[in-house]
């Protein structure tokens, strides 16, 4: 079993494929979006090269959460329910949503979405497969 820093190394190199950014930008606090320019097509992408890296399953809407959007219980006038930040929480118990917690406009969900939540999410997923 791959140990943080390797799987940091692993992450790392697969955003810098997907996103063509430099080694140097992907730091632990970057977010996917806003400072490493990903699009929604490129979640795909990185999920599909992650799996393959890691030998792992990662089931849609396991790591980045984009069906719970369309469920009125969880968002309802473009801001993230009680409901739903309790959903959040419970399918996403490695991101920090403290970015959300002060505001929950859907839109600062984007980050949340940070390597260092990447990284957290393999270290679990890797503990439960292996």
């Amino acid at each position: 079993m791959p140990d943080k820093q390797e799987i940091f190394q692993k992450v790392q190199e697969i955003l810098c494929e997907a996103l063509s950014v430099d080694e140097d930008e992907v730091t632990p606090e970057a977010r996917l979006t806003a400072d490493l320019g990903a699009e929604s097509i490129d979640f795909l992408d990185i999920v599909f090269r992650l799996e393959k890296a890691f030998d792992i399953k990662i089931p849609r809407g396991e790591l980045f959460p984009d069906t719970l959007l369309q469920d009125e219980r969880f968002v309802k006038d473009g801001k993230i329910t009680p409901e739903g930040m309790e959903e959040l929480r419970r399918r996403m118990p490695f991101a920090d949503l403290s970015p959300l917690e002060d505001n929950p406009d859907v839109k600062n969900l984007q980050d949340v979405f940070t390597v260092d939540m990447i990284c957290k999410f393999i270290e679990q997923k890797v503990a439960v497969e292996n």
